[in-house]
């Protein structure tokens, strides 16, 4: 008998407490981007802004005491989306504008972003330290701050460059400034100078992405040492025999960008674009295709946006900006309308033959500022869907928007995947985005920072953007 009231203290005082969680998501579908498989049946925990556990739904949860336990049987939870390539800009009258833009990306799923220089540098700098630690909402924010370009570039907002001295001097301020990586760009940079800035930059440890000059062949900014390929342009030229004759051509002012544009056209040859792509995947260079912006520009003359309901999260000042490429795609001739169309159906075949050759897609819109219709947040699913329809398949174009960019930036160690130690940035889905790839859009709910905003929080985002954006003074013509 005493023993028998024994063994029931012993248990209670070895017995340790459950240990605590934030959030538990009980029989989810947990979607393995790496794999492109689907494991039904799980439990995800959250504690602060990680996850904690994952496992078979009933044995997992049970091994915790959550705050806050969601239903998710029916559906599917995935890492948050990575638009790798925006950009914010238009002058310091827009600066509030461009802030407006951040709730955009989370109430669509997308809960990291790298800005991709525009002129507003310092602020998105600002940004980007303020989300960090919690002073703004908005997703992390990943920035190149000014971008490295020549003497008087079009661009505004640059590092203007004349020498190696002053490339030297650039990449010092970069990195004091913290700058996650250094795009460089074309519009006055030399070749020489361009490749200068990516082997220096290298040199440093640092990521570059960039705009390759058509002075230069693709061969050569890769062998500098570029880590990403931002537009899916640059990409069609290794593809291209005589790439080395066209770009010592242009060089020589032998022929402008139109005539080289023309000759890359007609002279692309499938096998050596295999070689070439072949060579890329070894170097690990990454591709950004920002196919969606080289759609709608293509489009411009078939597709009239200006009743587009998205407008309506697009500050006035913003729209303004729009008006540069549409007003320049009125006055093409019928002769290069067609040559626009003919390029873009010629260009997109490339995607699936980089993606066969192993070389990484990473998801990119070019959205902000400048890029006409090309809209924050909601560009990114039309980005996806045009991966898909143009040759890869849902789970490659999962894999561009989760892996591939953390992976880039160096942060494949906490993002990508739903297992335990990584971030609790989550997309809970009323899809299957392995089925259909438009299943990203159907978003249920989101986990940012290990904080869950369900579908009714995302809605009240996306009315608090309306509404900022309907009280901004319309600019003077």
């Amino acid at each position: 008998m005493k023993l028998a009231f024994a063994l029931p203290a012993l248990a209670l005082l070895g017995a340790a407490p459950l240990p605590t969680a934030d959030l538990v998501l009980r029989g989810v579908t947990v979607i393995d981007v790496a794999q492109g498989r689907a494991l039904p049946g799980q439990a995800v925990v959250v504690k602060g802004d990680r996850i904690v556990a994952v496992g078979v739904d009933a044995a997992t949860a049970r091994g915790f005491r959550s705050a806050r336990s969601v239903d998710a049987r029916g559906r599917y939870v995935m890492p948050g989306l990575w638009d790798m390539h925006v950009h914010f800009g238009g002058g310091p009258a827009l600066i509030e504008e461009n802030k407006a833009l951040m709730p955009l990306y989370i109430a669509h799923g997308i809960t990291s972003v790298r800005d991709c220089a525009g002129d507003l540098a310092m602020e998105v700098l600002g940004w980007r330290d303020d989300i960090a630690a919690g002073r703004l909402f908005g997703p992390t924010l990943y920035t190149s701050g000014p971008k490295i370009e020549g003497l008087k570039p079009i661009w505004k907002g640059t590092i203007e460059t004349g020498t190696r001295a002053d490339i030297d001097a650039a990449l010092d301020r970069l990195q004091g400034l913290r700058a996650d990586f250094v795009k460089i760009t074309d519009s006055t940079l030399t070749p020489e100078l361009f490749l200068y800035a990516v082997r220096a930059a290298k040199a440093r440890g640092l990521r570059t992405s960039g705009h390759i000059p058509m002075a230069l062949t693709v061969g050569q900014a890769v062998d500098a040492g570029i880590g990403s390929i931002e537009h899916l342009d640059y990409a069609f030229k290794p593809g291209v025999p005589d790439e080395a004759a066209i770009a010592a051509d242009f060089a020589a002012g032998r022929i402008d960008r139109e005539a080289a544009n023309a000759r890359l056209d007609a002279g692309f040859a499938p096998a050596t674009a295999r070689a070439a792509y072949a060579r890329l995947a070894r170097t690990g260079v990454v591709v950004s295709p920002t196919l969606n912006i080289s759609r709608i520009i293509a489009n411009l003359d078939r597709e009239d946006h200006s009743r587009d309901p998205y407008l309506a999260y697009i500050g006035p000042g913003l729209r303004k900006t729009y008006d540069w490429r549409v007003e320049r795609a009125a006055k093409a001739t019928p002769a290069q309308v067609a040559a626009r169309h003919a390029h873009y159906d010629r260009m997109v075949t490339i995607l699936p033959m980089l993606a066969k050759a192993g070389v990484p897609i990473m998801a990119g819109t070019d959205a902000g500022f400048l890029n006409s219709y090309d809209y924050p947040g909601i560009g990114l699913h039309d980005e996806l869907a045009l991966y898909v329809r143009h040759g890869l398949t849902p789970a490659q174009a999962l894999r561009s928007t989760t892996i591939t960019g953390p992976a880039w930036l160096g942060k494949g160690a906490r993002y990508g995947a739903v297992v335990r130690g990584k971030a609790a940035d989550l997309l809970l889905l009323d899809r299957n985005p392995l089925a259909d790839i438009a299943a990203t859009r159907g978003i249920h709910a989101v986990v940012l920072r290990g904080g869950l905003y369900d579908r009714a929080a995302l809605d009240r985002m996306l009315a608090g953007v309306k509404a900022r954006v309907a009280a901004f003074p319309t600019p003077e013509s």
